[in-house]
């Protein structure tokens, strides 16, 4: 047991999950106080032990899963009823709600439909099979609608096929789960662990994400918490200034001339303005998206927040944002936004000279000046003279790419004639990316 815990830690950091030796440690030491035949509360000791993110329990629990094994037997099904039995035994189990009765006929499906009878050995299961037997993907036409009619008839029926359908996902991961608890036993742990785990919230691509895209709006506030509370600190820290020679020697009199006690200029913190310009266009939207949503929830570290945004013509976005809704401010910048004046595809040079012309005037030695794109230009002038004349303005200017480095200066891109004259041009694929480059630069 004991070894299966310093596993579960280590597995947990093989996937990206920051577990201290003091919090394995810490897990160990609870083994003392939990007995482990109650596993809820066994699981649930280890999991306040190990993580420390809401976000990162997905993680623990796949991982959980197949380090302590089922929370039931794994016997044989020796039932003789047909397959069309079994699916008219689950349906009923679904629409009951019966999550006992689901839990033990997940196990009995693995072992029923998922053994793969081709395999080298016997022992070897496959979700794919449970679910093309059972006809999970269409199970929910299957289930019995309320009688009844009129507009309270339709929406019992509506919340009923909701709840099934919840059942019915709820159902899909106990198999899923069982299938690879199955294979664990053959193989180990650490194989199943290789594929079974997904990127962290943290570490999704912003360029490919889809289905994901609701873990990573989660991820994005406590985020904020984080940042605003790092650069707070950082600038308190960095409120004394230089060494003040004269103070230092005066004082050091006392002391024989010994300066024993230095004495530091003040220097009084300033919260810098950040102007934003974000290509919105198809190929980096999701990325503006978040970095828009993380910069605008720090918006009290900085005394101005200005969004421009672009695809061939740029407009300013700010307005948008001043609301809490940040969903509803994406959806109406979407549709009010003047950002295409052409054919629609990004023209990085036509947006920065209208900035420098429209909004350059605002941009001074306070002014933090962020661009967010893939500096990809459709073969089009790129204009980097008026980058050149903003980067001069303002007090910083960083470029935030969310493509691959290597992928850089390929085809279309011009990120090296852009990086040129910026401060410098970061690859942020992912929120961690941007944790790590807010944290340091802003």
């Amino acid at each position: 047991m004991l070894q299966r815990v310093l596993d579960l830690g280590h597995a947990l950091r093989t996937a990206g999950v920051p577990v201290a030796i003091s919090e394995t440690m810490d897990a160990v030491a609870a083994l003392e106080h939990i007995p482990i035949t109650e596993r809820a509360t066994f699981k649930s000791a280890l999991a306040a032990s190990l993580i420390k993110s809401a976000s990162h329990r997905p993680t623990f629990d796949t991982l959980f899963e197949l380090y302590f094994g089922s929370s039931g037997a794994a016997a044989d099904d020796h039932a003789t009823g047909t397959r069309e039995e079994f699916i008219e035994e689950l349906v009923e189990a679904l629409q009951a709600g019966d999550r006992a009765g689901l839990a033990e006929l997940s196990r009995r499906a693995v072992t029923r439909f998922g053994r793969l009878d081709s395999a080298r050995s016997k022992d070897w299961f496959s979700h794919y099979e449970v679910v093309r037997a059972l006809e999970l993907n269409t199970l929910a036409a299957r289930m019995d609608q309320p009688a009844g009619e009129g507009p309270a008839s339709s929406l019992a029926a509506r919340l009923a096929q909701d709840e099934f359908e919840r059942q019915l996902r709820w159902f899909r991961q106990e198999t899923l789960t069982e299938t690879r608890r199955r294979v664990a036993q053959q193989r180990g742990p650490e194989a199943v662990a290789s594929y079974a785990v997904g990127p962290l919230p943290e570490d999704l691509n912003f360029l490919s994400a889809t289905a994901d895209m609701a873990e990573l709006r989660k991820a994005v506030r406590p985020l904020a918490r984080k940042l605003a509370t790092r650069i707070s600190m950082k600038r308190k820290r960095s409120a004394r200034g230089q060494l003040d020679i004269r103070k230092t020697v005066r004082h050091s009199l006392s002391s024989g001339g010994v300066p024993l006690d230095p004495h530091f200029r003040n220097r009084a913190p300033h919260r810098p303005e950040v102007f934003i310009l974000c290509d919105i266009s198809s190929s980096v939207a999701r990325f503006s998206r978040f970095a828009l949503m993380l910069t605008h929830a720090l918006s009290a570290q900085f005394s101005k927040v200005r969004s421009f945004a672009f695809i061939d013509t740029l407009d300013e976005v700010t307005r948008y944002f001043a609301t809490e809704d940040f969903a509803a401010a994406i959806k109406e910048m979407n549709a009010e936004a003047k950002v295409v004046g052409g054919d629609g595809h990004s023209d990085y040079g036509a947006s920065l000279g209208s900035f420098l012309a429209g909004y350059g005037a605002d941009v001074g030695p306070k002014t933090t000046l962020l661009i967010l794109g893939d500096a990809r230009t459709n073969y089009r002038a790129d204009n980097a003279l008026a980058l050149k004349e903003l980067a001069q303005r303002s007090h910083r200017c960083y470029w935030l790419n969310p493509e691959a480095q290597h992928d850089w200066d390929t085809g279309d891109s011009v990120a090296s004639r852009y990086a040129a004259h910026v401060d410098a041009m970061v690859e942020v694929r992912n929120l961690r990316q941007l944790e790590s480059f807010i944290a340091d630069k802003l």
